[in-house]
């Protein structure tokens, strides 16, 4: 019955459908006849008109020159693995040769059905179950190969072949279904492990890239921080020398060393009055109480220091005895005074 049904859409080379000989004949395009004479071949009509002679000549075989379809029944096939397939495909033909098609062969259809199931069988046979879906492509230039080889001789050339349908085994099918899962797992576990790393390299770099910046950053602040303490430094010698300057200007002018003296006793006075806020220890003099004679002492060690520089003074604008007494007389006056 499945041979009846693919070999039904074939045209009939042998029934008595086939044109009578009338002598004058039409022949349509894409279509050639063969013509036998005294039952030998005798041409070949091409499309067109043609004259033939009544009786003696014969049409023996009426060849379509259009590209024919063919369905290839399904059938099994064993793969390399052992793995039991269903495969049908679709072939297309096309005749090359009308004697050869008409005279090579019985069924040049059939024919080439019948090899084209072989070598599909054969070409199954030396690949695995996995290879036969990814290498559909080169599958089929196979089985068009080795029908072009055969077919030769028939007239008949092999255009393309299609595979249309795979069908395999429910179980090797759920085998199959749980291998694509468990890859398709393989893959998620080996995505999410890459992003973990990814993400930790970068956690990484950004910690390292935060020391660096930190540290030059400290590195900065201290750079700047030691130029600021320079130049307060410098500023601070600067105002000091210029304040030296400025004191020994003053104290150079006259009645100079008399401003001098009474700046000693108030700051004298001063850290007597603040003495034991700060610690509950304190060392006293035993003349404590005789301010006079602190203030003297006081003064006598200022004029100790400035001894040398009251001799220069003294020597560039002299001044009587009773002019540098008096000063200093008043200023223990005032003290007392205050004292008391």
């Amino acid at each position: 019955l499945k041979r009846a049904a693919w070999l039904a859409p074939a045209p009939c080379r042998w029934n008595s459908g086939l044109p009578m000989n009338i002598g004058v004949l039409f022949v349509p395009q894409q279509e050639a006849w063969v013509v036998e004479r005294m039952g030998k071949f005798h041409r070949i009509l091409e499309p067109g008109l043609n004259f033939l002679i009544p009786l003696l000549d014969r049409i023996r075989y009426v060849q379509s020159l259009k590209e024919i379809v063919i369905n290839v029944p399904e059938q099994s096939a064993v793969t390399l693995d052992n793995v039991t397939l269903q495969i049908d495909g679709v072939l297309y033909l096309r005749v090359m040769d009308p004697y050869k098609a008409s005279y090579g062969v019985e069924d040049p259809e059939y024919a080439v059905t019948q090899l084209a199931q072989t070598t599909m069988r054969s070409e199954l046979g030396k690949l695995s179950l996995d290879r036969v879906f990814r290498e559909r492509e080169s599958l089929n230039a196979s089985i068009v190969d080795a029908i072009n080889q055969a077919s030769d001789c028939w007239g008949i050339r092999c255009l393309r072949y299609e595979i249309k349908d795979i069908h395999v085994p429910p179980r090797v099918k759920e085998s199959m279904q749980m291998q694509v899962e468990a890859e398709r797992r393989k893959r998620a576990t080996v995505l999410e492990s890459e992003g973990t790393r990814e993400s930790a390299i970068n956690v990484a770099e950004g910690q390292k890239q935060a020391q660096i910046l930190a540290s030059e950053a400290e590195k900065a602040e201290q750079i700047n921080k030691a130029a600021g303490e320079a130049n307060a430094m410098l500023v601070k010698a600067r105002a000091k020398a210029e304040a030296i300057q400025l004191l020994a200007a003053a104290l150079a002018q006259q009645h100079g060393n008399a401003a001098a003296s009474l700046s000693v006793a108030e700051q004298y006075v001063n850290a007597f009055s603040k003495i034991a806020k700060d610690s509950n220890t304190v060392l006293l003099p035993a003349n404590t109480g005789d301010v006079t004679n602190m203030v003297a002492q006081a003064l006598g060690i200022y004029t100790t220091l400035t001894k040398p520089q009251a001799v220069k003074t003294q020597e560039e604008t002299p001044q009587t005895h009773e002019d540098s007494q008096s000063p200093a007389t008043e200023v223990l006056k005032a003290e007392q005074g205050r004292s008391s």
